[in-house]
């Protein structure tokens, strides 16, 4: 289990901030709404998570989706870091609600079997070239969203990973130059129908991976600058409280440059899609007996620096 680590409470933080708050130096970006605000806003969290910065209200030019703030590319960041540096209003959590960082990207594009240790699990050899799915975009659902068990599964399965967000175009992207392609991170639920993914319609992944709510992201983009090195984080799932997954992303087979440079020999990158990079051991299906989410499951998945998602299951 990772360590959640002390949080002061949000009356003494703003009690020493004078109802001012200063983000920290991690840019950790989210999207969010909030009752007296329209639409969906983007903002910046705080290191311990207990306010929100209303990107809007520090400079209104700033896009109000994630989206169209990475089209922008470095225009939009160096606006967004200096709000690093500005004493600003905060809004408390409690009056905000998290949505997913990324929502309606041109694609989520997964990986399988990319965990070393995930393939001694199963007593397989490591793939010799990334094995490739996909989700569809309507699958994305918030950081604290419910997971709807569907009616047409028996078998629906936990899978934490680490998320990789484009923040720039490209086609045949070498691998040397695949980080300046990155936003950055964040932690991802690939959930998973494993009668459908394993069994039915000709054993294709997609269905299995793809039913609504089967996606949640969050809870911030955590950029690629603020991140010293995604392939040295510590990764884990609970269900119920019970670790169920624990390991480290050093144990990925293909990192994220060489994923990058895969992926992108198909097809074309496009600011705010979305690489879920594979899982660890530890899912129910492979578990003997084979164990699988049930209506009032608590999911958490957890990715050291980049922070904790929080879905029950109806």
């Amino acid at each position: 289990m990772l360590a959640s680590g002390g949080r002061k409470s949000l009356a003494a933080l703003l009690q020493a901030r004078k109802g001012l708050f200063q983000p920290s130096r991690d840019m950790r970006l989210v999207q969010f709404q909030a009752p007296h605000l329209t639409g969906p806003h983007l903002g910046l969290e705080s290191g311990s998570g207990e306010g929100i910065i209303n990107l809007s209200a520090f400079d209104s030019t700033l896009p109000k989706t994630m989206m169209q703030f990475l089209e922008q590319g470095e225009a939009a960041l160096s606006v967004a870091r200096r709000a690093l540096t500005a004493p600003l209003p905060v809004l408390p959590r409690s009056e905000v609600t998290l949505l997913a960082p990324v929502t309606r990207p041109d694609k989520v594009v997964c990986v399988g079997m990319n965990y070393a240790d995930h393939c001694k699990e199963q007593n397989v050899s490591v793939p010799k070239e990334p094995i490739i799915f996909s989700k569809f975009a309507s699958s994305i659902v918030g950081p604290y969203d419910e997971i709807v068990l569907p009616p047409e599964s028996q078998e629906v399965d936990w899978e934490v990973e680490l998320a990789v967000v484009i923040g720039k175009k490209g086609k045949h992207i070498k691998a040397t130059d695949a980080m300046a392609h990155v936003a950055g991170f964040t932690v991802a639920h690939d959930v998973s129908a494993r009668d459908w993914q394993m069994r039915r319609n000709g054993r294709q992944w997609l269905l299995g991976k793809t039913f609504d709510t089967f996606c949640p992201l969050g809870p911030a983009l955590v950029t690629r600058d603020s991140v010293a090195d995604p392939h040295n984080l510590k990764i884990c799932c609970r269900v119920n409280g019970e670790v169920v997954q624990s390991s480290n992303t050093n144990q990925m087979v293909f990192k994220t440059e060489e994923l990058i440079a895969w992926i992108s020999r198909f097809v074309t990158f496009y600011p705010g899609d979305v690489i879920l990079t594979g899982t660890p051991p530890g899912v129910g299906v492979f578990r003997k007996p084979p164990v699988f989410l049930q209506k009032g499951d608590e999911v958490q998945c957890e990715i050291e620096g980049l922070g904790v998602l929080v879905n029950k299951v109806v």
